[in-house]
Parts: C-alpha cells; structure tokens; sequence
C-alpha cells in the first residue's frame, strides 16, 4: 500500500472502499459550521432584492432553508460512506451581501464521529435549492463556494473561519 493510500481512512487494506468502524470510538460533543456563496448577476440580485426574494416558485431563502436542513438530514443517503447520524441542531442561516447570497450551515451531534459532511451537504443543498427557485431568471448564477469553516469534537478542532465574512 503507499503512503497516500494509508492516509485515506475510507479505504480496506485492498484499496475497496470501506465505511469507517466508528464503534470503539468516544461519543462525544461533534459541531461543524460550513459556507456557500452564491453569486447572482447584478440585475438578477436586484431584481431578487426588490421582489422580497420571492420568485414564482415562492419564498427563495425560505424554501432555501428548509431545503438546506432536510440535505443536512439526508447525508447519509447522499455520500456513499457516511454513518447515519442523529444531528441534535441544524441551523440554516441565509444572508445576502452585495450581490452574494452567503448560506451558513452549523450542525452538530453527540456522536462517534464529525458532522462536517452534514454541515458541507446542508450548505450544498441550500445553495442548490437556491439556484434551482431563481435558474428561471438567469442562468448565469454561479455556486462559487462551498467550504467547511470549522468542527470540534473530533482527534482535531479546524478553524478556517478567519477572513470569512458569513
């Protein structure tokens, strides 16, 4: 096996892939808080902006929002190798900034393992659910982002959340 294929933890000794057996590990206090940005055209975010951000498929950054909690919900399901977790809080947090709409995910969980895949899935649908509601008045909207900016709970914390303006 190389080196690189020792790092990757979602892999068997034969290079299958595998779920991770989390069962010997510490349930312990998982948080995880992820950013996306969507980019509007400026006429489109005007637009949106003067419309209350209701487009003919109804509230935007409602529907948004709910959309964003059930993917957070739904991740194991989604991505192939992640554990089914009971998520004790999911908040969805939509703000617009200039012609942005900046969507923040924070989830967490008293679990065996992280819930940054539950916090980038939640952000991620969100985004998309926004994209989806207003494709009908651009097509030119762009997902520029999607990223974690922090967990705890784990063997390491991570904070990329400096710089960050959500």
């Amino acid at each position: 096996m190389t080196a690189a294929a020792q790092t990757l933890s979602h892999v068997d000794d034969a290079n299958r892939p595998a779920m991770v057996d989390v069962g010997a590990k510490v349930v312990t206090r998982r948080t995880a808080q992820a950013l996306a940005r969507v980019k509007f055209p400026p006429e489109v975010a005007a637009q949106l902006h003067r419309a209350g951000h209701v487009t003919a498929k109804g509230a935007v950054l409602t529907v948004a929002n709910i959309a964003g909690v059930m993917g957070a919900k739904a991740t194991a399901q989604l991505i192939p190798l992640c554990h089914p977790l009971a998520l004790d809080r999911c908040h969805i947090d939509i703000t617009m900034q200039g012609d942005d709409a900046l969507i923040a995910c924070s989830v967490s969980c008293q679990g065996r393992t992280g819930v940054e895949m539950e916090a980038l899935t939640g952000a991620s649908v969100a985004a998309l659910t926004i994209y989806d509601m207003c494709k009908a008045l651009s097509h030119d909207i762009v997902i520029a982002e999607i990223r974690l900016l922090g967990k705890t709970g784990g063997k390491r914390d991570v904070d990329h959340s400096a710089g960050t303006s959500a």
